[in-house]
């Protein structure tokens, strides 16, 4: 078993966030989380920067990317082609399927925490036929900057659409680091693996102990 957090942003790669790469490392270390993806804006880390930041840590650290669809946010692992400006969810769908990645549909519901679900009178086949869940694997149920509701409404769509679920901090501040995970069922020690193991399904959103 291994706990990953698959949703992290560092700064200046993502403007928005306040977190150094090289305090990432040590606070990973500090809460006993084995690894963390990093998924900036727009952005992917190259790999030789990545192996440079892990070095001699202990912490592995993935590469994925947080695409702007649309149709929503959506995190892609596998993926090397360069995404710029705002894609549709369907035009993405199409590169990460002819390039074997993995698509997660990111806090699907972020915007819910300032209006409620009740109060937009959405049931739960409504929220189901939103149109970026065409396009992705599986859905973030457990996100880190959202409302409690916001992830129980995620949660209850992926059951209900048969996806499987992921959880990761969507940090941007280091406290927020790890607040949640996935959990995968094997070893992963590198991109490629963390690639298989997300289209095995062999993982499920959760907390670090």
């Amino acid at each position: 078993m291994v706990i990953i957090d698959l949703h992290v942003h560092t700064w200046p790669k993502s403007q928005c966030s306040q977190i150094e790469p090289a305090e990432l490392v040590l606070k990973a270390k500090e809460i006993g989380l084995d690894g963390f993806c990093l998924t900036e804006h727009q952005v992917l880390w190259d790999l030789e920067e990545v192996k440079a930041l892990a070095a001699d840590h202990g912490v592995r650290i993935f590469r994925g990317n947080e695409i702007t669809t649309a149709q929503g946010d959506i995190l892609v692992f596998g993926l090397e082609k360069d995404i710029q400006g705002v894609v549709t969810a369907r035009a993405l769908w199409k590169d990460v399927e002819e390039a074997g990645a993995f698509a997660i549909a990111a806090h699907p519901f972020r915007g819910f925490k300032t209006f409620g679900v009740g109060q937009l009178e959405m049931n739960l086949d409504q929220a189901a036929a939103k149109k970026v869940f065409k396009y992705v694997h599986a859905i973030e149920v457990r996100n880190g900057k959202v409302s409690d509701n916001d992830n129980a409404l995620a949660e209850q769509v992926a059951e209900k659409l048969g996806k499987p679920g992921t959880g990761g901090s969507d940090a941007h501040l280091i406290q927020d680091l790890g607040v949640h995970v996935t959990i995968f069922e094997k070893n992963i020690e590198d991109d490629a693996q963390l690639l298989a193991e997300l289209h095995a399904g062999r993982f499920k959103a959760g907390a670090l102990p």
